[in-house]
This record gives C-alpha cells, sequence and structure tokens, in this order.
C-alpha cells in the first residue's frame, strides 16, 4: 500500500514538509474567542495568485505550529479553505489541501471514535471528541479543479475538524458546558508554553532559512 497521499492520490516520494511551505510566510494563528473563528466562511470564487499564496501560507504557519491540519479562519482569513499533513491509524501520511470543502454526511452504522483532539487556536488543550472512523471530504484545489479526500481514523478526524472550522464551528462547541471549561482551564495553564515553542521553532526556521518574517506575532494561538 503507498505511504503517501497528495491530494488524495499515492505518490512515491514527498519531502517531509510540503513545498509550499516554503514559499509561505508565518501567520497569527487565531484563537478561540475571535470572531471569524465563529461563523461561517465564505466560498471561495477567486482563484489565482492570491489564494495559491494563502495555501503556502498555511502550511507553513500549521508546520511551525507543529499541526496536523490549518483552516484559513485560523490566520484570520474568512474563506473556506484548509491545508493538512495527517498520519492515519495505519501510518500512512496525507498531505493536500482543499477549497470550499463539504463533508458527506457518515453513513448509518458507521462508528464513533472517541479521542483526544486538539485544536491550534484552543492552544494546550486536549479533550475527547466522538468522531466517526471514516469521513470524505470533497471540493477543489487551488486551480478550482475538483477534488475527493478520504480518511479513516485519524485522518477522518483531521478532516472533520477542519471542514467544521470553515463551517465556524471549532471543537469546542461539541463538549458539554462541563467539557469546554475544563478545555479552557487547560488553555490558561498551557497557553504560554505553546507561544514559546511556537515563537521557537519560528525563530529556528528563519535562522535556517534566512527568510521567513512573520507576518505579525509568531503563530499566537489556533
Amino acid at each position: 500500500m503507498p505511504r503517501v497521499f497528495v491530494q488524495g492520490s499515492p505518490v512515491g516520494h514527498h519531502p517531509r514538509h510540503a513545498p509550499e511551505a516554503g514559499r509561505g510566510r508565518i501567520r497569527r494563528i487565531t484563537e478561540v474567542g475571535e470572531e471569524v473563528l465563529h461563523k461561517p466562511c465564505r466560498d471561495v470564487t477567486e482563484f489565482g495568485p492570491d489564494l495559491a499564496a494563502l495555501v503556502d501560507d498555511l502550511f507553513l504557519t500549521m508546520y511551525v505550529a507543529d499541526g496536523a491540519g490549518l483552516a484559513a479562519n485560523q490566520v484570520g482569513v474568512d474563506l473556506r479553505l484548509f491545508v493538512y499533513d495527517c498520519l492515519d491509524d495505519d501510518g500512512v501520511r496525507h498531505v493536500g489541501h482543499i477549497v470550499n470543502p463539504v463533508l458527506e454526511a457518515p453513513s448509518s452504522g458507521r462508528r464513533l471514535l472517541d479521542e483526544g483532539e486538539g485544536c491550534l487556536s484552543v492552544p494546550g488543550a486536549v479533550m475527547d471528541v466522538p468522531r466517526p472512523d471514516r469521513a470524505v471530504v470533497r471540493g477543489q484545489d487551488r486551480d478550482g479543479d475538483p477534488v475527493v479526500v478520504e480518511g479513516t481514523g485519524y485522518f477522518a478526524r483531521c478532516l472533520a475538524h477542519e471542514t467544521d472550522h470553515v463551517q465556524g464551528h471549532i471543537y469546542l462547541d461539541r463538549l458539554s458546558k462541563r467539557e469546554k471549561k475544563d478545555a479552557l482551564r487547560q488553555m490558561a495553564a498551557r497557553r504560554d508554553e505553546v507561544y514559546a515553542r511556537r515563537a521557537a521553532k519560528a525563530e529556528a526556521l528563519s535562522r535556517a532559512q534566512g527568510r521567513l518574517t512573520p507576518s505579525g506575532p509568531p503563530c499566537s494561538g489556533r
């Protein structure tokens, strides 16, 4: 079985970081409570250099924050778009981006996995969230061509999580009031540590590549 899928298709090899990241700029990551995270995003209707540059920025920002996925509204951009670089439960790597994603309704009888889930916009918190063990997302690529991506296990969780983001939802919305308070307490306790780690990684990348200049505080929040 192929060990890497890019845009839903198998490839023989893919670099450790998606090539898009080498063209990107680090952006500030939005945090729970900011309006852009809590309202549905707009459909992408223009495909061109600006959209391609946003995909590049999302990849780089995601890597600096040690994320498995990142949606456009998590960098303050009100558009239906996310990127991902995520392993499934079998260790198969999935890399790509989806514009205007639509998550297919799960078929009846799909198994729910109640496992730990975090979010770069809720830095430091991890909570159990039930998600179907399989997800199919349909959308477009940055050129406007159709794309279909299917995932199982942890990658299915990633696809569902990121599609939630473009709908204006974060995983805290799926928790009880008590669980949400617990998550926010975790965030308050670990937030500074998470930000320091992101800043250190951004600085290390800047030194290594000599050109990565954050367009705002380095990865503050997610």
